[in-house]
């Protein structure tokens, strides 16, 4: 509902949102934002702006070692300036001192499942690590990544079989009982 009340938070973010490609990061935060009347800030869209390069064309360009130096660089900018929502790339929880720094963050991890992020991603064709058969890749990428991305939560949602604004009204709900600080790894999990 627009106009609804963002939970409060004591400092950063109202919200952080982590997950696989796929997982609905960016369309769920932007529905967040505009429910409650806050700015969305993608730390994807932040390397690009910086670089002037998509994120494709950095890794090509550049490899993964020097995306992955730019996106620490852009959560560390989004969790200390950033008020609203912020949706970090899939990736972000592979670095220590990022996952250090989401410790005491809302973070909400958006749990998809192979089947529905191949579906929501396509081929990947703009998705640089999933280009060279995204199916295995992406099975192999959500296998690594699940344990980082629990590690940081305070809040899982299970997003398969459900629409964008289901999954928001969910993380909303449950940002509204997270107590202050949340406690990164001892998750309120919402299951299907």
């Amino acid at each position: 509902m627009v106009g609804e009340e963002a939970p409060a938070a004591p400092a950063g973010p109202r919200a952080v949102l982590v997950g696989a490609p796929g997982a609905g990061k960016t369309t769920v935060g932007t529905r967040l934002a505009q429910r409650w009347g806050v700015g969305f800030r993608d730390t994807d869209a932040d390397v690009e702006a910086e670089l002037g390069r998509s994120v494709a064309d950095i890794f090509i360009e550049f490899g993964e070692e020097y995306f992955r130096a730019a996106e620490a660089r852009a959560v560390a900018a989004a969790l200390a300036e950033h008020r609203g929502i912020v949706a970090l790339g899939g990736g972000a929880v592979l670095d220590a001192a990022t996952r250090a720094l989401l410790a005491g963050h809302r973070v909400v991890y958006l749990e998809v499942g192979v089947s529905d992020a191949v579906r929501r991603v396509g081929l990947a064709r703009d998705r640089p690590l999933l280009v060279e058969g995204p199916r295995a890749r992406l099975t192999a990428l959500l296998k690594a990544r699940q344990p980082l991305y629990a590690e940081v939560a305070a809040v899982v949602i299970d997003t398969a079989g459900r629409q964008p604004d289901e999954v928001a009204d969910l993380v909303a709900a449950a940002l509204a009982e997270l107590p202050a600080p949340p406690v990164p790894g001892a998750s309120v999990r919402i299951p299907r």
